[in-house]
């Protein structure tokens, strides 16, 4: 079975096709999720360019492990998830070759400089380090308790989700179709923050805090 061009197709069928060697398939999946991709992956590098090279590596990534994708979640959460990762791996392997450059030059070669890495935040890491709490605080804050308790136990203190249920006095599969909501929610709190407030060194920060919420979030 392959893709036809005058039918419409869910997303779960577009990937059901993808695995069975469709290469269209997959083709109109990054269509449809593209330009959200890139937003995402432009909020955390600061950078359009590096923006659409790490979300198109984001995809063959997708593409080559399209197998784990188990249908639980919407495939847009999965490859945000994927994006979101692979911008961190991307700015961790750049934090890697920042350089402090020293006065003192290197023997036989004139003008060059002895290059040192430096593994302190600059001001401006400091300053956007401080405001991303105050961000992230604001917007949980602002969600609804529903949403917000789960987000808080699972994430934020990083409790078993069985746990999470327990405390919540729900079911564990209820626990993770809430936190699901919950962290879509949140993400979509970041975006909106980062399409109006236009401030790229919070929003980097921002983006990259929702990593660890899983937004890999």
């Amino acid at each position: 079975m392959f893709l036809k061009q005058d039918e419409e197709y869910s997303d779960i069928d577009l990937v059901e096709l993808a695995r069975e060697g469709d290469k269209h398939a997959f083709g109109e999946l990054v269509r449809r999720h593209h330009h959200q991709c890139v937003s995402l992956a432009s909020c955390i590098l600061q950078d359009r360019g590096e923006a659409e090279d790490e979300a198109q590596n984001a995809y063959w990534k997708a593409f080559e492990h399209l197998d784990q994708f188990q249908g639980d979640a919407d495939f847009s959460i999965w490859l945000s998830r994927i994006v979101v990762n692979q911008c961190l791996m991307f700015m961790r392997a750049k934090r890697r070759t920042r350089f402090l450059y020293l006065d003192a030059g290197i023997p036989g070669y004139p003008g060059a400089s002895i290059e040192l890495p430096s593994w302190k935040l600059d001001p401006e890491g400091e300053v956007g380090s401080r405001q991303v709490r105050e961000v992230l605080k604001r917007e949980i804050q602002c969600m609804p308790a529903l949403l917000r308790n789960v987000l808080l136990l699972r994430d934020v203190e990083e409790l078993p989700i069985a746990e999470v249920a327990n405390r919540l006095g729900i079911t564990v599969p209820a626990a993770k179709s809430r936190l699901l909501r919950a962290r879509q929610e949140l993400r979509q709190r970041l975006l909106r923050h980062c399409n109006s407030s236009g401030h790229v060194s919070l929003t980097t920060r921002v983006a990259v805090q929702t990593g660890r919420l899983r937004y890999a979030s």
